[in-house]
């Protein structure tokens, strides 16, 4: 019991407090109410984490800052009669009638009801009834109220609702159509007059007519015509049959977008074999061909550093630690990239050094190896400079090996100091960098990692979308350094994960949960010289852990939901395929509505797929390219792969 207290007031303090609710009776509400007992037994692991969850009938218990947003901007008093429209698990009824004199909620569904009046009567809560009905019809009987909470969108709301509200009555409601809504708040200011404005944009399921019996059937205005044509058929029209990526074809398929100065390369798993081997075909073929000399990937600078030395002809720095030996070692550890740094480096090898392709990393997390860098390169050539360095990191020296120890040190005022130390010694770098010196330039970068990383340590203990943004506003602009760095003629292909390059504000988590990602802010700096390509399969094996740190392992991909837009492009039957969504208006938008999308990072829990791997998106607006594998297989670890021309121990063992 008291674990759950501790973290029913994380969630409030996280979820809530820090993204500007702070009434006091509001957040005393949520911290009552135990969250977990309106979840199925299976889910309750996830029932504070900031997301819906499942309740049954296909409906959803929301995410807890949506209920608070809608509660707080209702504005309950204590003598308030309620009305909530959209009852699902009675999670929100429960936490209103802690705030409120009297709670009224209707649920559609007649199994969901009686559960939720079943919870609510447990714990006690005798001012809150929970009827099955039609929630488009409201409780006139019951009516006015001087709230309505709506948990369900429509086009408009409901006259039958409008009217049951009192005189300077709140009712707040999902207005809008399928993809995205604006949460409306109005205010009954007449007998014939109303006011209102918007709060957030959000996603809901509809507001349907009529109620849902136990035994399933439907009422018959439920009734929704068939399409007339499948979205696989659709697909299958337009998609470009794929072969293997080791066949030349594989990579020729994509030579229309090679006029781009940036082409991101995604993938819907970090452990999955046919991603790597493809990306690793057209990134050959791209550098080689069209002159592609950035390959910058989700990966972290000092490591990537080593690996880019070696394809680049340089000699060997003999303090450079092993690259990618941090978890998840697979994601470059394996047999695609030791291929790709190989035939890197035997394409650089009759280059000049200024048309050489580079390897670098984006990402922000190896803080050490920056620090390393950083004063091994001041060492030689500023000693002086390197002493001023050693100083201004000290603050984070004993936090290197656990950076995300520093995260919780500071929260106390004493460790914020580091914060304008590391950005001193970021600026200096860079504007050293501006001659252009290579190992300038790179120690400029690792500087800016060092000032990155700590602040998205500080910044991931207080939740929400900032410490996701800052990573990712980090990689954009160490892409955008590392164009600026090449001159006007460069281009870059980038390898990430689909939730980092497809566009954000096509996805849940830009329309809904305020982030962005590098494919946003590449396509708003650079427009339509970005592609953004994404890759998705239906099912297979892939290389994962079940928790962060955990050991690798080979995980069954569980088959794409009906719901999905996996299943349609599994139901093409075509095994690889290459498709353009706008290729076709018809395509265009078939594709732009909102559809469940897998999301496999380095962990993955098949037994709560939904909920911890799927998000809505519109794939249409989220890429421009898409790739289908349709049965897939784990990607396995490797050491090295000897080639001509390099060392035995290139290039994971130098």
């Amino acid at each position: 019991m008291g674990d759950e207290h501790s973290r029913r007031s994380r969630m409030v303090e996280r979820q809530i407090t820090r993204r500007g609710l702070t009434d006091r009776r509001l957040l005393d509400a949520f911290r009552a109410v135990p969250r977990e007992a309106f979840v199925p037994a299976e889910m309750r692991e996830f029932a504070y984490e900031d997301g819906p969850l499942p309740i049954g009938e296909g409906q959803t218990i929301s995410q807890p800052y949506i209920v608070a947003a809608m509660i707080d901007a209702a504005a309950i008093r204590p003598a308030d009669r309620v009305l909530e429209v959209g009852a699902g698990s009675g999670y929100a009824a429960a936490v209103l009638s802690r705030m409120a004199g009297e709670v009224f909620a209707i649920e559609r569904h007649s199994v969901l009801a009686r559960e939720a009046a079943e919870r609510v009567a447990a714990l006690g809560y005798d001012n809150c009834e929970v009827i099955a009905g039609d929630g488009m019809a409201g409780l006139p009987e019951q009516a006015p109220f001087d709230a309505i909470l709506v948990a369900a969108r429509g086009e408009a709301v409901p006259d039958a609702l409008m009217n049951q509200l009192k005189i300077g009555g709140r009712l707040v409601m999902p207005v809008g159509g399928e993809d995205v809504q604006q949460l409306r708040c109005i205010t009954r200011t007449g007998q014939e007059q109303w006011s209102g404005h918007d709060i957030a944009p959000v996603r809901f399921v509809p507001l349907l007519p009529g109620a849902v019996p136990e035994d399933g059937a439907r009422s018959r205005t439920d009734h929704r015509p068939a399409r007339a044509a499948s979205l696989s058929e659709l697909i299958a029209a337009h998609a470009v049959t794929l072969p293997d990526p080791a066949d030349h074809g594989f990579a020729e398929a994509f030579d229309g977008l090679a006029d781009r100065r940036v082409v991101m390369l995604g993938e819907c798993s970090h452990g999955t074999r046919e991603f790597y081997e493809a990306r690793a075909a057209i990134t050959r073929r791209f550098v080689e061909t069209h002159g592609f000399t950035i390959v910058a990937a989700e990966a972290d600078w000092p490591d990537a550093a080593v690996l880019d030395r070696a394809i680049r002809h340089l000699p060997h720095r003999a303090d450079a630690p092993r690259p990618f030996t941090r978890f998840p070692t697979w994601m470059w550890r394996n047999p695609a990239i030791a291929r790709l740094m190989h035939d890197l480096h035997a394409i650089n090898r009759d280059r000049a050094p200024d048309a050489m392709a580079g390897f670098y990393g984006l990402d922000i997390y190896n803080m050490a190896g920056s620090i390393a860098a950083v004063l091994a390169y001041l060492d030689e050539t500023d000693p002086a400079a390197a002493a001023v360095a050693r100083e201004r990191y000290g603050c984070l020296t004993p936090w290197q090996s656990d950076p995300a120890v520093y995260g919780r040190a500071a929260v106390s005022a004493g460790y914020a100091a580091c914060e304008d130390a590391v950005v001193d010694q970021c600026r200096e770098l860079l504007d050293a960098a501006l001659v252009r010196d290579g190992e300038g330039f790179g120690a400029a970068m690792n500087a800016r990692l060092v000032a990155s990383a700590e602040r998205y340590y500080r910044v991931m203990y207080y939740g929400g979308s900032e410490s996701w943004n800052l990573r990712d506003a980090h990689m954009a602009e160490t892409l955008g350094h590392l164009l600026d760095h090449g001159g006007p003629d460069a281009k870059a292909l980038v390898w990430a994960h689909n939730s980092h390059i497809g566009d954000a504000r096509a996805t849940d988590m830009g329309a809904v949960r305020g982030e962005h990602n590098i494919g946003q802010l590449a396509r708003e700096r650079w427009g339509e010289d970005v592609a953004l390509v994404g890759f998705g399969t239906h099912t297979g094996t892939v290389s994962a852990a079940s928790d962060w740190d955990g050991e690798r392992e080979v995980k069954r991909v569980l088959p794409s939901r009906p719901d999905s837009i996996e299943h349609p492009c599994h139901e093409t039957g075509i095994p690889r395929f290459l498709v353009i969504p706008g290729a076709d208006p018809a395509l265009r938008a078939r594709l732009a509505e909102p559809r469940l999308e897998r999301f496999i990072g380095v962990i993955y829990r098949p037994q709560s797929e939904r909920w911890s791997h799927y998000s809505e998106a519109s794939l249409s607006e989220q890429f421009d390219a898409y790739v289908w594998f349709d049965e897939t297989s784990a990607l396995e670890p490797a050491g090295h792969e000897p080639h001509d021309g390099a060392a035995d121990t290139f290039p994971f063992g130098i």
